[in-house]
């Protein structure tokens, strides 16, 4: 690929975090029943008119502003089309007037990624395909229709195309994600959905500055398939030219095997017979309501991974990676509270990668690892109790008196160390003759005759103590 450079738009759709949907009063909630979350409005019966929500709005603007946007008055148009999945034959979106526009992104390594628009419009419901393979309508004998998230509110942020490699097309989902949980615009979960991303992909010659034929590859849901669905279509374009032939702009299905295929022909504007929304009116944030937002505008990811690394002494990967997961406002106040930092960024990394980790009380969350610093719990006991205080809001001092959970006696743990080294000889030799690795064998044994209350560390001292 020396000889080729690649070029990639994305366009990712993001469901905006508001408690009812964007233009009717129901519910806006993943996993419920299907067809429990819908009004007349969402399934576009007739004499049911919209009302456009006004947090749906003011949470579009809070991402226009942390993306650089232009905030400016919109318009919503009909784009019609019919698909089962839109009951009304047409979707409420922005064409010619959105209301975010020309931005930027920076990522972690300093590359600009130009933002050409950002629109506001309804999502589709969900269609699934029974009977036939990777849940495609070909070779389906039935499908079944959900209008739960039919009507949604959903942001599009659409790239310039400005990314030259799959590695950065995923560097900025992820530095895009970040900055959605950091400003609680969307919970931007790619497993449930409420964050999809469409990459459109072409490639040129080195040095070349024309654009050329793009494939676009739909509703990618997940980094590591955006990343290689980006790399294969590349490299399928690169052969074509290279065999004389060309693509065909068309939108193609990535499928997990590990390639794309066609899905249909790409569609423009004129296809979709855009027209203004008849039943609503020009959307004009005044400037006071823009400079209210800004001003309630949190830290953005860039500022809190500078923040981590120099309140935690860590490198800036970790500190990417406790801003991603949504909890760096937790780390960073548990310090403030006199937590360890080390264990505090280890528990982030580690062990807080579950739903609801983001609310625990910053206060218990360095109380637990005061606890667990003074040996008054161990790694797994801390590790156990961190979940139940996600689950429960309760404090560590309170979950570890319920489990009875107490540090060992020092003279207790050396002979239960000494008992695992009687039992295991051979593991014994080699650890004395230098083989690391087989401490786990002790470890072990020590944790298992102790029911998990032993401190691992405090185990690996004592060994090594034995053996120098």
């Amino acid at each position: 690929m020396s000889d080729w450079e690649v070029v990639v738009g994305l366009e990712v759709h993001v469901e905006l975090a508001t408690e009812t949907k964007l233009f009717s009063h129901a519910p806006n909630r993943f996993g419920d029943e299907p067809n429990t979350n819908i009004t007349p409005v969402c399934l576009g019966l007739p004499g049911s008119l919209p009302v456009l929500n006004r947090r749906a709005v003011e949470l579009a603007m809070t991402i226009g502003i942390a993306l650089g946007c232009e905030i400016q008055p919109s318009v919503f148009h009909r784009k019609n089309y019919f698909y089962p999945d839109m009951p009304k034959d047409y979707q409420v979106s922005q064409y010619d007037r959105p209301i975010c526009a020309d931005g930027a992104l920076d990522l972690p390594n300093g590359t600009r990624i130009g933002i050409e628009r950002a629109h506001l419009e309804e999502d589709a419901g969900k269609t699934t395909h029974i009977g036939g393979s990777d849940g495609r309508i070909h070779g389906a004998e039935e499908a079944l229709v959900d209008y739960n998230r039919a009507g949604v509110p959903l942001l599009e942020v659409v790239s310039r195309p400005d990314i030259r490699s799959a590695e950065d097309a995923r560097a900025y989902v992820e530095e895009l994600r970040a900055i959605l949980i950091a400003t609680k615009a969307s919970e931007a979960r790619l497993e449930e959905g409420s964050m999809r991303v469409d990459a459109n992909v072409s490639v040129r010659p080195v040095g070349s500055q024309e654009l050329r034929t793009r494939c676009e590859i739909k509703n990618l849901n997940s980094l590591r398939s955006l990343q290689r669905a980006v790399t294969y279509e590349a490299e399928r374009h690169i052969n074509l030219y290279e065999a004389g032939e060309e693509p065909v702009q068309e939108t193609r299905h990535w499928s997990e095997e590990g390639r794309t295929h066609t899905l249909r022909s790409k569609e423009e504007a004129n296809d979709y017979r855009y027209f203004p929304e008849p039943d609503l009116v020009l959307l004009d944030p005044d400037a006071e309501w823009i400079q209210e937002i800004a001003a309630a505008m949190p830290e953005l990811p860039a500022q809190l991974r500078e923040k981590i690394v120099a309140k935690a002494n860590v490198d800036m990967e970790t500190a990417a990676t406790v801003v991603s997961r949504g909890l760096a406002e937790l780390v960073l106040e548990a310090i403030s509270h006199g937590a360890d930092p080390g264990r505090a960024i280890t528990h982030a990394v580690q062990n807080l990668a579950i739903q609801g980790a983001d609310k625990l009380n910053p206060k218990h969350f360095a109380e637990l690892t005061d606890m667990e610093s003074s040996g008054a719990l161990t790694a797994t006991q801390s590790k156990q109790i961190l979940v139940e205080m996600v689950e429960s809001e309760l404090d560590p001092a309170s979950i570890a008196q319920k489990h009875g959970f107490e540090s060992m006696d020092s003279s207790e743990l050396e002979e239960l160390v000494d008992i695992a080294i009687a039992e295991n000889p051979d593991a014994w030799e080699k650890f004395c003759g230098g083989e690391e690795k087989v401490q786990g064998v002790f470890v072990g044994a020590v944790m298992k005759a102790s029911k998990g209350q032993a401190d691992g560390k405090a185990v690996s001292t004592i060994l090594r103590k034995r053996r120098d």
